[in-house]
């Protein structure tokens, strides 16, 4: 799997340790000053995400980071800060593939 960036909205992925990518995000919540972020992610179907996932994000010098499984070859993935308020790139997610 490659790495990718999309900088109008903060996000970057780029391929982890084994099975794992690292994602980064630097969006609208973190510049709204949330408190903690969380990613939000399910496998296979972008439409039906099988086993979704919330996880607490880790605040770096880089972002909001978090290192996930990818436990099939597709993962959907949004944000939410503390507040609830949610960032799912204007309803279309985000989506890693791997090859």
């Amino acid at each position: 799997m490659e790495g990718w960036t999309d900088m109008e909205k903060g996000v970057q992925v780029r391929p982890s340790i084994g099975n794992h990518v690292n994602i980064t995000y630097t969006g609208l919540l973190s510049s709204d000053g949330a408190e903690e972020i969380y990613l939000h992610c399910g496998y296979e179907n972008p439409d039906e995400w099988y086993d979704p996932q919330t996880m607490r994000m880790n605040r770096t010098g880089r972002g909001w980071e978090r290192s996930v499984p990818m436990n099939n070859n597709l993962m959907s993935f949004c944000f939410r800060d503390n507040a609830s308020n949610w960032d799912n790139n204007s309803g279309y997610n985000w989506v890693i593939h791997k090859d």
